[in-house]
């Protein structure tokens, strides 16, 4: 048994119980930061392992880690210290007197971390749906009418979506049945000459797809997502936006490259590049329009996403990689913009983008990181960003889906277009005459060390070479079919 499958879910678990139990201020304040401070450990010592060669299994093969492991396991800790560490300046009265919040913070972390570390879509799913439980109390945390119609929103599309995923498990399970060995591994399914059903894989490949593609805020099942990332507290829309979404995604990939190898990748395709172009599309056009901060940067997530599913379409070691190395990179920067603007609210007391006018001469402080993360996420260089956008270009067009690629990224010029003119207009904008009489505020308002380590490594991440590349290298192989 390898403990350090198991440390991170029981260290979470003990942290979670802990905050409920004791209800020490300080506690509660840290406990976020504290489980993402292990689950990055875990992810950053389980890759130095898989890439020495072993094989990690945990509790009779449920658990098990491999590159693809490895790497999520990292991003979901890398991303959640940079959410709950830059969110700590927002600990104010309402998060102190709030019993559950850090506990449901944690609880959060925990499922994220138990969907990627499972060897079993069963479990899998229990964690992903798990996560809708938390996150839902997170949303409406701040109990105001918008919130909790947000937070039952994001419950009933949420479960649905996670309803037809498990449908859709039920039917890949029957699919083995005539084997003669049951199962829902990871492992056993990525067996060649298993003998599936081919019928029933292709229904079960269609429902998962649909159900997590909900959960990942995929056009047309994204409807839930601009409610509540708007109305959810700072650092939790950048727990959900840089990682939930991410982790849900990883579902389908697993889920890929198991009808793939069965079905052939067609199906798998044509799904995945129709809600990529949808999702692609509606966000840039909803982008234009916007006129609240944090509904423009969640619309700003479903266009990413779409970016990953063209990617996941696309196939290919360039392709995967880049949606992998995407991830990071996106998780990075948006959890960092969500923390600036939960800052931004808490001094000017708005997230309307025509309040908002000349922050770079008024509030540099804030202004500054927020312009880098915004750079990062319009994908200009050297952000990672631009990279791996370039790498998913090049393969889809070596892959013979020039036309598609040409789509997206005419579509993205709009979301391009949107979310540059939106930034010009706060940054830039002319502002009221009161507000040019204020003193001019360089505070950061929080911690600067997690917005700068995390944009920081967006920024250097496109020229990471040697375990990292071999690890995505690892972990591509694993979704083409390696183990």
């Amino acid at each position: 048994m390898d403990l350090l499958l198991i440390a991170p879910l029981a260290l979470c678990l003990a942290l979670g119980i802990a905050t409920v139990m004791l209800q020490r201020a300080w506690l509660n304040r840290y406990a976020g930061v504290l489980a993402a401070s292990v689950v990055l450990v875990s992810g950053v010592a389980i890759s130095a392992q898989v890439l020495s060669g072993r094989t990690l299994t945990a509790l009779d093969g449920l658990l098990r880690a491999d590159a693809l492991t490895a790497f999520m396991l990292t991003i979901v800790g890398a991303v959640g210290l940079t959410a709950t560490w830059g969110g700590l300046a927002a600990w104010g009265t309402t998060r102190r007197r709030a019993f559950a919040y850090p506990s449901l913070l944690v609880a959060f972390l925990l499922a994220m971390s138990l969907a990627v570390l499972a060897d079993n879509l069963g479990i899998l799913w229990v964690a992903i749906e798990a996560t809708t439980i938390t996150t839902a109390f997170l949303v409406g945390h701040h109990k105001t009418r918008t919130a909790l119609e947000a937070a039952w929103k994001y419950v009933i599309l949420g479960s649905v979506g996670v309803a037809i995923a498990l449908l859709g498990i039920v039917l890949l399970y029957s699919a083995t049945v005539a084997t003669g060995d049951p199962t829902l591994s990871w492992t056993a399914l990525m067996q060649p000459g298993l003998g599936l059903d081919p019928g029933l894989v292709k229904m079960a490949a269609g429902l998962t797809l649909l159900g997590f593609a909900t959960k990942a805020g995929l056009a047309p099942m994204h409807s839930w997502l601009p409610d509540a990332h708007s109305q959810a507290p700072a650092e939790v829309s950048g727990l959900m936006s840089g990682v939930l979404l991410s982790v849900a995604f990883y579902g389908i990939l697993r889920v890929q490259a198991i009808t793939d190898a069965v079905i052939g990748p067609s199906l798998m395709r044509g799904l995945l590049i129709a809600g990529a172009l949808l999702s692609i599309a509606e966000a840039g056009a909803l982008i234009l329009r916007q006129r609240d901060l944090k509904r423009m940067l969640a619309y700003s997530s479903i266009e990413h996403m779409g970016i990953i599913a063209l990617a996941a379409a696309i196939g290919g070691p360039l392709a995967i990689g880049a949606a992998l190395l995407h991830m990071l990179g996106h998780g990075l920067a948006k959890s960092s913009i969500f923390v600036v603007s939960g800052r931004i609210l808490a001094v000017d007391g708005t997230t309307r983008i025509a309040d908002l006018r000349s922050l770079l001469s008024r509030r540099p402080g804030i202004a500054v990181p927020f312009l880098a993360a915004m750079a990062a996420l319009l994908g200009m260089p050297p952000f990672v960003l631009f990279f791996t956008e370039l790498a998913i270009v090049i393969a889809g067009f070596q892959r013979g889906l020039g036309w598609v690629t040409a789509a997206a990224v005419t579509l993205l010029l709009i979301a391009f277009i949107g979310l540059a003119r939106h930034t010009g207009d706060m940054m830039f904008g002319t502002s009221s005459s009161e507000a040019d009489e204020e003193p001019v505020d360089r505070s950061w308002h929080g911690p600067r060390v997690p917005l700068i380590a995390a944009l920081g490594v967006t920024a250097v991440a496109g020229f990471l070479v040697g375990p990292v590349s071999t690890l995505l290298a690892q972990a591509a192989h694993v979704l083409g079919g390696g183990q």
